[in-house]
């Protein structure tokens, strides 16, 4: 993308309800009531319909999105306006979804303009899954599946973790074969990190957590083996059919705009990031997006380009900021790649699959040189 062709936006829209916590998270969600998602969706609604811009990604994320049925779903698409041929991302959770007494219809959703689903699967064995609070079991997961291939969506993504209560790298074997059965074009893969708030950090000392060494080999494992089948590493943690990636969030890892909208959202647009608080109340009320920073200076640019297989682009780079990467960047780059840690081209730098376990070291030590 060169500074003269830009792209159109994207949109977020965060659902803050949950039919219950995970031990893990730490979004901000709550159970809904009848009311508070009535007013939840009329404010929304109004938002959305007032944004005056069109999106070629919606990302409907949270939270549970499928909490808010399928016809608030689909009413909150008709006051966006959107491409013929956005991408259109809806979180569900397999137990909402998938279980014998769902009432969630995917084909309104479809009908409406969802045409990718991201569905929470964590692990495909049921231990592991109860170890982290996940209601539904495998049955409920391949239920949702079918039903979502049901309406001619083909394009699904499946939620993993690593480095789980139990897990070993024969249990990460069965999660992953299960990944690649079930057709999914998709597959984020999360290692776990133990949150401030949640339940996880107050009994941490009683879980069974692998150890840091075997969780960085499980992370490698699921590399190699969804690579061995065709689902490519383009992110640290996201892996697809070529043609599949995430269009939405690349618009986060390029630093590219999109607007937020519900509680706890963040936005990026005209170089400015700002954010709705974490409050449902204070949302419905109307209360208005707070400033955060100003944002896509060369340091936050290079940090997300890095969290991409692709890296930073050279020509990109100069493009955006009318200047190239100084040399001590690259000879720091070219350092890393012979300790295995970085691939360096006359393209590009980027970090491999082992530098992306010490990615964090590894981009601070990088955008210190810019």
């Amino acid at each position: 993308m060169t500074m003269t062709e830009k792209t159109l936006p994207g949109l977020y829209i965060h659902v803050p309800f949950c039919r219950g916590k995970c031990p893990y998270c730490d979004f901000y969600s709550a159970l809904p009531d009848e009311e508070t998602k009535a007013l939840y969706v009329k404010r929304t609604e109004e938002l959305v319909s007032s944004l005056g811009k069109t999106f070629d990604t919606v990302y409907f994320g949270g939270g549970t999105p499928d909490t808010l049925g399928h016809g608030n779903i689909a009413r909150l698409l008709s006051a966006a306006d959107f491409t013929e041929n956005a991408e259109i991302t809806l979180e569900c959770n397999p137990s909402g979804t998938g279980g014998e007494n769902s009432t969630f219809d995917f084909c309104t959703v479809a009908e409406a303009g969802v045409n990718r689903i991201s569905l929470g699967l964590q692990s495909a064995v049921d231990s592991e899954r109860k170890a982290l609070g996940r209601k539904a079991g495998i049955k409920e997961v391949l239920t949702a599946i079918r039903r979502i291939n049901d309406t001619g969506i083909d394009n699904i993504s499946l939620d993993i973790m690593l480095g789980i209560p139990g897990q070993t790298p024969a249990s990460l074997s069965e999660t992953l074969e299960f990944c690649v059965s079930s057709g999914a074009k998709h597959i984020s893969a999360y290692m776990l990190k133990i949150e401030d708030g949640t339940y996880f950090s107050r009994i941490k000392d009683k879980l069974d957590l692998p150890g840091e060494e075997e969780t960085s080999d499980m992370y490698l494992q699921a590399v190699d083996y969804l690579e061995k089948h065709g689902i490519m590493q383009y992110e640290i943690s996201n892996f697809a059919v070529p043609g599949y990636e995430s269009r939405h969030n690349l618009k986060y890892w390029r630093c590219e705009e999109y607007e937020g909208i519900g509680p706890s959202a963040h936005s990026f647009m005209s170089g400015r990031r700002y954010y709705y608080p974490r409050s449902t109340s204070d949302y419905i009320s109307g209360i208005q997006p707070v400033f955060d920073c100003e944002g896509g200076d060369e340091k936050e640019y290079v940090m997300l380009a890095l969290r991409l297989k692709e890296g930073v682009m050279f020509e990109r780079f100069r493009e955006r900021f009318s200047h190239s990467l100084p040399e001590r960047f690259v000879e720091y780059a070219k350092f890393l790649e012979s300790k295995g840690l970085a691939e360096v081209s006359d393209k590009s730098v980027s970090l491999s699959a082992k530098g992306f376990l010490v990615s964090n070291s590894a981009i601070l030590n990088l955008t210190d040189l810019l």
